[in-house]
């Protein structure tokens, strides 16, 4: 397997700074695959499977409005609603895979590039633990180069322990020989909460799979018995619990216009 599809080893962190302060951390493996590749890469792998069964794999249903098959499509219809699509264009995902048919992903993020190399959008798909999805548009300014700044207004209800009221500015270095995907959360009374991922590059193979495996067992389990965990240490300490708001629609879309601000609904 080669390419641009890719495997991050690296942290997630997360950094609460008001009412109190409470702070965690914790070693995660990312895969990033390009559309263009995936059928190859599950063809070639004895681990990974695309909308199939594998020790890993990665499946259209979990994504976008949840069709089987139909993931690259929702994209692209996406990306026509930002004015962003173009012919020839590479999707790239980062995304933790199923293990062993599990996946729980607070947050997917797709990367979409013009034929020439230059990124023209990134959607940011939120999930909660309450079965639904939202994914911000958000087109790149033409020329950017280096790290990637923007922002939107919060429309999904995600923690019981933020309010809905709050701004995501995001702070994006693609991936390269490295990727960091930062989100600042915050409400009227400034900065709330932090939340990242940092990884290292390495090929694509069975064997750095097969590492990735062995160094975190059971990762996509752990991810949701973590939520859990830290949501009761949080209660614990006596911070406001938010109601869940129920979405409108299990699954939406925001098209986000501009730097940091405007938007629409779809």
């Amino acid at each position: 397997m080669s390419g641009q599809s890719a495997l991050f080893l690296g942290e997630v962190m997360h950094m609460r700074v008001r009412p109190r302060r409470h702070r965690l951390h914790y070693r995660v493996f990312s895969l990033l695959l390009d559309f263009d590749e995936l059928h190859a890469t599950s063809v070639a792998s004895r681990l990974f499977g695309y909308n199939r069964r594998a020790m890993l794999s990665f499946w259209d249903a979990d994504h976008g409005d949840g069709s089987a098959g139909g993931l690259r499509i929702w994209i692209e219809a996406r990306l026509r609603e930002a004015g962003r699509l173009e012919e020839g264009m590479s999707i790239r995902v980062l995304c933790y895979p199923r293990i062993l048919g599990y996946v729980f992903n607070p947050l997917t993020v797709y990367f979409c590039y013009a034929s020439g190399g230059a990124l023209r959008a990134i959607l940011y798909e939120v999930c909660n633990t309450f079965g639904e999805r939202h994914t911000y548009v958000i087109p790149v300014e033409d020329g950017t180069t280096g790290p990637v700044r923007q922002g939107c207004a919060k429309e999904l209800y995600v923690s019981p322990f933020t309010p809905m009221s709050c701004f995501y500015r995001f702070h994006i270095e693609p991936p390269g020989n490295n990727v960091l995907v930062r989100i600042d959360e915050s409400d009227a009374e400034g900065l709330l909460l932090v939340a990242s991922f940092s990884g290292q590059r390495e090929p694509l193979s069975d064997r750095a799979l097969l590492r990735a495996l062995f160094h975190y067992p059971l990762m996509t389990i752990k991810v949701t018995v973590g939520i859990h965990w830290e949501a009761l240490r949080i209660w614990w300490k006596g911070i406001p619990v938010h109601s869940h708001r129920a979405a409108a629609s299990r699954v939406a879309t925001t098209i986000v216009a501009g730097k940091i601000s405007g938007h629409q609904h779809s």
